[in-house]
Order: structure tokens, then C-alpha cells, then sequence
């Protein structure tokens, strides 16, 4: 059964295996990563930075999926922008669609954001389908928006309006 919980240090060396062996299944998405990133010692110095927050899709001892809100803007913004990715051998489950929801939830009842943002290359039409059945709306193109796969790439953007009260804080 997969889990899909909070990232702790203790995960750096299952998240290096992880995105080691789906480097290739995730180059189009992603920027250029140096070699370091893909270590133990790499990930536990990116699960250490305490402005992010990450929830592990985790089958057993293996990491098969990773979403994170990073980005987070209290006060009258209210808002962050999230990421996620899929083990290779785990797509079309369903996966991605629970860690964009669970992290959606957390977003709400734990940071008590407004607003939660995401960006897709324009090709990557399984990201848009998971985005638009979890509630978030396309809302424009940011052209030459990231550095991605070796080049700046257009990007669609995305937000799921989590509530509309006053700010938390």
C-alpha cells in the first residue's frame, strides 16, 4: 500500500535512489541538476531547508513520489507554489492526483493559505489533467517562465483557490 506522508531527513537516501532512477523519465520536466543532487547528502541538505514542505509517496521503504510546497507567502498573499513527480513505474494510478489533494489539504488546515500555484510545461498534458481534476484552474502562459530541460520554457499556469476568508496570518 503507498503512504503519502511528511518528508523527514531520514528519507534523503530512499529520495536519492528515487530520482536517480527516474532521471531519465523526468528530464523534460525538470532543470538541469548537478551530480550532487542525486546523493544522500544532496537531498538531506534540500530536506533540511525549513521554507519548504514536502509529503513522500512511499511504498514500503521506497519512495515512489514527491509533492512540495515551496514558495509559501503568508500576510495578504496567502499563498505558495507547488511541485510533484511520479515514479515512472507508479504513473496512472492515481498517485499524483492523492499527493496534489493531500497537499492541497495540508496548504489549508496546517498553513491556512488562500491560494496554491502550479506551473506545466505546455506539453505536459498529464500534469494539466491531474491539476484541472484536483480543483485548480489554468489562469495564463508565462512565457520563457523556467529553465527547464536546457532551455527557458513557456509554462501554463494553474491555482486552486483553497478558501476565501481573511488571511490566517
Amino acid at each position: 500500500m503507498i503512504t503519502i506522508r511528511p518528508a523527514v531527513l531520514d528519507d534523503a537516501a530512499a529520495l536519492a535512489a528515487a530520482l536517480l532512477r527516474n532521471r531519465e523519465h523526468m528530464r523534460p520536466w525538470e532543470p538541469h541538476r548537478a551530480d550532487a543532487f542525486y546523493t544522500a547528502a544532496g537531498q538531506a541538505e534540500r530536506l533540511s531547508d525549513v521554507g519548504a514542505h514536502r509529503l513522500v509517496c512511499a511504498d514500503g521503504d521506497r519512495i515512489v513520489g514527491l509533492a512540495t510546497l515551496s514558495g509559501v507567502a503568508l500576510g495578504p498573499f496567502c499563498s505558495a507554489s507547488l511541485g510533484y513527480w511520479v515514479d515512472a513505474e507508479y504513473t496512472g494510478r492515481g498517485l499524483a492526483t492523492r499527493a496534489v489533494e493531500e497537499t492541497c489539504r495540508l496548504a489549508l488546515d496546517r498553513l491556512g493559505l488562500h491560494r496554491v500555484e502550479a506551473g506545466t510545461v505546455p506539453h505536459n498534458t498529464a500534469s494539466q489533467r491531474v491539476l484541472r481534476k484536483t480543483g485548480f484552474e489554468e489562469f495564463g502562459l508565462a512565457p520563457r517562465y523556467l529553465h527547464i530541460d536546457g532551455e527557458w520554457r513557456d509554462h501554463r499556469l494553474f491555482q486552486r483557490i483553497l478558501h476565501d476568508g481573511p488571511p490566517a496570518r
